[in-house]
């Protein structure tokens, strides 16, 4: 444990003797995640502004007194569209969907025919896309009340047109309804473990081969498994590190909401840092030996680079089966490193408290992992001083 301390306290000094490498991991770590965070509290503000300014764009509604006298009643203001907005919406220029309403609907109205109106958009524009939600809920309302007064003119109860009476219960919690727009979170954190492990890694084994100072190293009497896991342990707290910087970095992220609904949602403070922090042990560990064992065998650090590309993308792509997979969480997603401290993640942030039994499979998995790795990390040292 001494000679693997010594190499330990080795290893992390040439880590950080390295500003410059350093401080392209923590800025990214320490910036994207806040900054997009900012962005789409920015974009949800945005959206909601919109919806308080209750304003329709429309097109012949000079045509429609009657649909006028209700959208009015609504306290939505009625404005016209530009002559241009089926240019303007395919162009991204115009945000807001259009209301289009023909010339005869007043009088197919008053025959008693169904008149046609359009509400024009862009699936490619999404922020007018999103506002047709809105317009449609509103021309639906007409339609109910349209059919209302004709029944009640005819005599006929209005029940009739609902026979049932919906009411609709949501069963999440509030952190669980913030979880559909703050669920990128934990991939930042992920990605924070594995690039701030990613260099330490490569640089203490392939880039001490490049430089020449691995076999001095290994010409010592230090066993080599101490080595090895003094090399792994400096590697591991980096990205530790690196991961700790970056979850505590959405605490001062959350002043920057502007979005109101999503400032109340959004609650980030020391347990989920803590409870982050604490999920990400086993992850660093099975990443920092897996990343050793690749590189160990590569001639140059550049190589090693090459060789650690499959891991990265394995890695960044893991959260994705939550979203591929329409039937929820599958119990084997524990089981998978990364995917397992997504999942449990996620759960984090909607407030659930986690179980042993959740928690346990990933720790098994990392550490398994990293003894795997580490095992032949020593096998490729071994055979290298043979040589």
């Amino acid at each position: 444990m001494k000679q693997a301390l010594i190499v330990f306290t080795k290893e992390l000094a040439d880590a950080l003797r390295d500003r410059r490498t350093l401080l392209r991991l923590l800025v990214p770590a320490l910036l994207m995640g806040p900054l997009l965070l900012a962005a789409l509290s920015s974009l949800i503000a945005s959206l909601e502004e919109r919806a308080d300014r209750r304003e329709l764009l429309a097109v012949g509604m000079e045509h429609a007194p009657t649909l006028r006298n209700f959208i009015e009643r609504q306290t939505y203001t009625l404005k016209a569209a530009p002559p241009d907005y089926e240019a303007r919406l395919r162009a991204n220029k115009l945000l807001e969907p259009v209301l289009v309403v023909p010339r005869d609907f007043e009088a197919r109205l008053l025959a008693g025919e169904a008149p046609t109106v359009e509400v024009v958009s862009d699936s490619a524009n999404q922020r007018a896309a999103a506002g047709t939600g809105a317009v449609a809920r509103l021309l639906n309302g007409f339609n109910r009340e349209r059919a209302a007064l004709n029944l009640a003119l005819r005599g006929v109860s209005v029940e009739l047109l609902e026979p049932l009476d919906v009411q609709e219960r949501d069963l999440a919690s509030v952190q669980a309804r913030a979880t559909r727009l703050t669920s990128i979170i934990p991939m930042f954190i992920i990605m924070a473990v594995l690039y701030g492990a990613l260099t330490a890694a490569l640089d203490s084994t392939a880039g001490e081969r490049e430089r020449g100072s691995l076999e001095p190293l290994l010409m010592n009497p230090a066993p080599h498994a101490a080595i090895v896991a003094g090399k792994w342990g400096a590697v591991a707290l980096l990205g530790l590190a690196v991961a700790l910087l970056s979850s505590l970095s959405f605490v001062p992220a959350q002043w920057l909401l502007r979005s109101d609904s999503l400032q109340a949602m959004f609650q980030f403070g020391p347990g989920e840092v803590l409870a982050f922090w604490l999920l990400q042990i086993p992850l660093a560990a099975g990443l920092s030996a897996l990343l050793m064992a690749l590189a160990i065998r590569s001639k140059t650090f550049k190589e090693a680079q090459a060789g650690s590309t499959l891991v990265v993308t394995a890695v960044s792509l893991m959260p994705m089966v939550t979203l591929l997979n329409p039937g929820g969480d599958a119990p084997w997603y524990l089981w998978v490193p990364g995917l397992a401290q997504n999942t449990l993640m996620l759960a984090v942030l909607k407030g659930e408290a986690l179980r042993w039994q959740q928690v346990l499979p990933g720790v098994a998995v990392g550490f398994a992992l990293a003894a795997v790795a580490l095992a032949d990390v020593a096998r490729s040292l071994r055979a290298a001083v043979a040589r």
